[in-house]
């Protein structure tokens, strides 16, 4: 089977290319007990104590609800807590554990070695352009 038709698409191969990134990804945080998801919402909790649930689901552009199911996963886990928000007692805000910190520098170091891992072969240059285009796609949706 061809897809020499396809392959013209830039959406097409990036979506081929994103495919062995996860792949890859998955593979890394396994371990961990992480999915992509369930990762980019630990590091984004950890590096922003007291997000609110909804921030969260702005900064992953995931629906709030969805966002609920891996909080919960975390909150299980032991590597976050929810609090109330100090702003508004009504809302609550989300901490990451000491134990969630743990995780995530361990994580953290996985994931950027499973980044240099994808990289690998190209040049800084290429790199540079890799990020600089998919900044300026993303910029246009």
């Amino acid at each position: 089977m061809s897809d020499a038709s396809l392959r013209d698409f830039v959406g097409y191969k990036m979506k081929r290319a994103f495919n062995v990134l996860q792949a890859d990804l998955t593979r890394t945080l396994d371990p961990f007990g992480l999915r992509m998801l369930t990762y980019s919402a630990l590091a984004l909790i950890v590096e922003n104590p007291g997000l609110r649930p909804s921030q969260l689901a702005t900064a992953l552009s995931v629906e709030r609800a969805n966002v609920a199911v891996y909080l919960d996963q975390l909150e299980q886990a032991g590597w976050v807590r929810r609090a109330s928000a100090p702003q508004d007692r009504r809302a609550y805000a989300v901490f990451a554990t000491v134990a969630g910190r743990h995780l995530y520098d361990r994580a953290q170091a996985a994931v950027q070695a499973h980044d240099r891992r994808m990289l690998d072969g190209l040049g800084a240059a290429e790199v540079e352009i890799i990020h600089a285009a998919l900044t300026r796609i993303e910029g246009q949706g």
